[in-house]
């Protein structure tokens, strides 16, 4: 009985999401309605859709395990950069791009540099948003391995992992690809209303629960925390300057990560990033997505923070009731409480919301994916003149393409963590937008700031050496050592932007934007005014 109405729950919501996505194929009958709802989305409509791109199952996981972990809230640190990061592209980049009534955001680099800047950003972010995308699919995976071994009592073997884990990535991939192609943007956004209510109630219902299950209340949980609670200065274990330096940027969850690396990781995912910025341009105007945009950046921070919280619970509830089931995968033991300690219900809700984290995500990452092929690739090889109809039908096909590579990469990716649950793959992949998003801004940022310089050969030249640098200071393979460097500056994650966008602006900014270029531009400009 308790597993019939977990089951309930979850279908209802299935049946709730498909319903209401699938509702939307009359509003997505032109290139405009598909890919932007003609511009007519409610400010708070946009919020919500935002909010679920941002929060994937990988979030909803992810930061109780930091909280597990670590003990505090340093991880909410980031919450500072990107509330910054938001002020900026709603006051750089967001007028631009209403202004120029652009619906793949890289449309603008080719009026303003040239084609090859334009399909080298695109390039790299339908890539990279494949690959992420992908390799996130297979975390919502956990909790059905973890039911799995709850109702037969034992463990689960590698075999048995990655078919769940497959099963999962085709049937959330599938039920999600069927509602964003039909219905496009409205779908995304309407649907992803619904998740961000699942994911607060779920929320909402957990926290107090597991609080209540600890002994002596918050005073349990405060006891278990560690210092620093929210703000590290990463104090230098040496004295001198370089060793304070290579000692932050290769440090996560720190005050300067999260004033400066944060600040750009932001401003990429919400400037440059057309799974974001998508969203964005729905609004009836520039004021109501600024207003958003910096909305979700302040509700950012209580959010990551009450999922943060959830971890410290569960440090303080295993330690006061040990078990000795517990995964020993710190990313497992969130699902592991939800299978053995949530009641009936409340569990089903709680699945339904990782489900809503991963479909919310997937769904736009799909819509902006498709209309980024479509725009930057694919309509501009065919005849002139296709009607509304055909660009709508080459759309839906492109969506339907992106879904297929996302369920291929999800496999594989399932596989490897099955047979190699110790395999430091996902660190790389999942931080994969790390080595290409700031080559993106970095153009970008010329582009808007520096209108005489930078141009469509000295761009590919300059994001093609920003990857390069990323790399070699993230050092997989041991490239520095292999270079004689005998003690390595790596970068932590949230540098790497940093670094790709300076190294990209500064090579950009060497080359001078050819006059035709400029003229081009601006008569652009005046049009689009």
């Amino acid at each position: 009985m308790a597993i019939a109405l977990d089951v309930l729950v979850v279908l209802a919501y299935l049946g709730l999401i498909l319903g209401i996505g699938l509702a939307q194929r009359g509003g997505s009958s032109s290139m405009e309605g598909y890919a932007l709802g003609d511009r007519q989305m409610a400010w708070w409509a946009v919020l919500a859709s935002i909010l679920a791109a941002e929060i994937s199952a990988a979030t909803f996981l992810g930061a109780p395990e930091a909280g597990l972990s670590r003990g505090n809230w340093s991880y909410a640190q980031f919450a500072i950069g990107t509330v910054l990061a938001r002020i900026v592209v709603s006051f750089l980049f967001i007028p631009l791009f209403y202004k120029r009534g652009v619906i793949s955001l890289y449309e603008y680099l080719e009026e303003r540099f040239g084609p090859r800047t334009r399909r080298m950003a695109s390039g790299l972010f339908l890539l990279t948003r494949v690959l992420a995308m992908g390799t996130r699919l297979y975390v919502s995976a956990i909790i059905l391995v973890l039911a799995l071994s709850a109702w037969r009592g034992g463990s689960v073997d590698s075999s048995e992992k990655f078919a769940l884990y497959a099963l999962a990535v085709v049937v959330v991939t599938g039920l999600t690809a069927i509602y964003t192609t039909v219905g496009g943007i409205r779908a995304v956004i309407w649907t992803d209303c619904i998740q961000v209510l699942v994911l607060l109630a779920a929320l909402g219902f957990t926290l107090p629960y597991l609080l209540s299950r600890i002994p002596e209340g918050w005073q349990g949980v405060m006891a278990v925390t560690n210092p620093p609670l929210f703000f590290d200065f990463a104090p230098p274990p040496q004295q001198g300057w370089w060793n304070g330096l290579r000692h932050v940027l290769s440090s996560e969850y720190t005050l300067w990560a999260a004033l400066i690396g944060s600040t750009f990781v932001t401003m990429s995912t919400h400037g440059i990033d057309q799974d974001t910025v998508q969203r964005m341009l729905t609004a009836r105007n520039r004021r109501q997505s600024a207003v958003a945009t910096i909305v979700s950046g302040l509700v950012d921070l209580p959010m990551v923070s009450a999922f943060i919280l959830v971890g410290i619970m569960l440090r303080a509830f295993y330690q006061a009731f040990p078990d000795p089931g517990l995964p020993t995968e710190t990313r497992e033991v969130f699902p592991y409480f939800i299978m053995h300690e949530l009641p009936a219900g409340l569990r089903g809700l709680v699945i339904a919301a990782v489900l809503a984290t991963a479909m919310g995500s997937l769904s736009t990452a799909l819509n902006a994916l498709a209309t980024s092929l479509a725009r930057d690739f694919v309509l501009p090889r065919l005849p002139a003149g296709q009607s509304d109809a055909a660009q709508v039908r080459v759309l839906r096909r492109c969506t339907l393409l992106f879904a297929l590579l996302i369920m291929v990469v999800g496999v594989v990716t399932a596989w490897f963590m099955a047979h190699h649950p110790k395999l430091e793959i996902l660190p790389l992949v999942l931080g994969i937008l790390g080595f290409t998003f700031g080559s993106i801004l970095g153009v970008f940022l010329v582009a808007v700031l520096a209108p005489r310089r930078g141009s469509d050969f000295g761009n590919v030249l300059a994001m093609s050496l920003g990857i390069a640098a990323v790399l070699l200071l993230t050092n997989p393979f041991g490239l520095q050592q292999n270079m004689g460097i005998e003690q390595p500056l790596v970068l932590a994650f949230p540098w790497r932007i940093t670094v790709g966008t300076l190294v990209t602006v500064a090579v950009a900014l060497c080359f001078s934007t050819p006059a035709r270029a400029q003229q081009q531009d601006s008569g652009n400009s005046s049009l689009a005014k």
